[in-house]
C-alpha cells in the first residue's frame, strides 16, 4: 500500500474552502457535529464507519449524547494528505443538517 504524501501548509489551507465546517488542529483536520438526538448522532457515526473501511482511513472521534467530535490525519504520513480531505469531504455528504455549522 502506496503512502500518501503530506500536503504543504499551503495546500492545507487551499483545501480547507472545500470542507465546510472542518478546521486544522495541529496535524489533524477537525469538526464537531451536532444532531438532533443520540439516535440520530450514532447513526451518523455507522455512516462515518462504513466510509472508514471504505477508504481504509479510521478517524479518531468521541460522542457524547447528540454530538459527534472527528479528527482525522493520516498518520503513515505522519499528517495531513488529500485521503484526510477525501474523508472530510465524504463526511460533508453525509450530513443533511448539522447544527454545529
Amino acid at each position: 500500500m502506496k503512502v500518501a504524501e503530506l500536503l504543504s501548509d499551503e495546500e492545507i489551507t487551499a483545501q480547507l474552502g472545500e470542507v465546510p465546517g472542518w478546521e486544522r488542529r495541529g496535524d489533524a483536520l477537525h469538526r464537531d457535529f451536532e444532531f438532533a438526538d443520540f439516535t440520530e448522532a450514532f447513526g451518523f457515526m455507522a455512516q462515518v464507519a462504513c466510509v472508514a473501511e471504505r477508504l481504509f482511513h479510521h478517524p479518531e472521534w468521541s460522542n457524547v449524547w447528540n454530538k459527534v467530535s472527528v479528527a482525522i490525519t493520516n498518520h503513515a504520513a505522519g499528517g495531513i494528505t488529500d485521503l484526510d480531505f477525501e474523508f472530510a469531504k465524504r463526511l460533508n455528504a453525509l450530513v443533511t443538517r448539522s447544527i454545529g455549522d
